[in-house]
């Protein structure tokens, strides 16, 4: 690797570090500030099936956790995953992203069961369906890798997708799945061009 290439690498995973970063300093602050001032009332602005206001959630829900624990479970999914999906080119976390937030935020406003639904379990899981479907619809070489050892690392989390735990948002993990695997087709499309 040239010195020129090396410093272009390292150019880019100080972008990726920022982007991810920032990402989840903004859930933590989010949060702290949840559970320390607002005492878990800023929750209301997640996702609320088929009401009106509800639909505002679909921006907001990612963002937003039920307490710490919650918080915490997704953090390292989120950054390892995220960071899987800026592998190839940083500007597809942009796309892929914004794809899986709408399509897991209207199926969960759509079929959601009633209450509020918040975290970013459903863009973990866009991530999750954005890595295994990509190497199936670009059929590269560092696609189909990544999309093996993705498959190795996280493929248990599929069963995250069926309504097995009571107070998860199984509906979405599965709209986050199927929104990961929608922005994989959509990118190999626009490759192809």
């Amino acid at each position: 690797m040239s010195n020129q290439e090396t410093k272009a690498f390292v150019r880019e995973f100080k972008t990726q570090v920022t982007i991810l970063g920032g990402s989840v300093a903004l859930m933590w602050v989010l949060e702290l500030m949840d559970v320390i001032v607002f005492q878990q009332k800023l929750n209301i602005y997640g996702i609320i099936p088929r009401e009106i206001i509800g639909l505002r959630g679909i921006l907001f829900a990612p963002f937003l956790h039920a307490g710490l624990a919650h918080l915490i479970s997704n953090t390292i999914p989120f950054l390892v995953l995220g960071w899987f999906v800026m592998l190839q080119e940083t500007s597809e976390f942009f796309i892929v992203t914004p794809i899986i937030m709408l399509v897991s935020g209207l199926g969960v406003w759509l079929i959601g069961s009633p209450g509020v639904h918040i975290g970013a379990s459903g863009v973990v899981f866009g991530y999750l369906g954005f890595l295994l479907a990509r190497g199936l619809f670009e059929r590269n070489f560092l696609s189909i890798v990544l999309s093996l050892l993705v498959g190795s690392l996280y493929g248990s989390l599929i069963w995250g997708v069926l309504p097995i735990q009571i107070g998860v948002s199984w509906e979405g993990h599965l709209f986050g799945f199927i929104g990961g695997v929608l922005a994989a087709r959509f990118l190999a499309k626009q490759k192809s061009k």
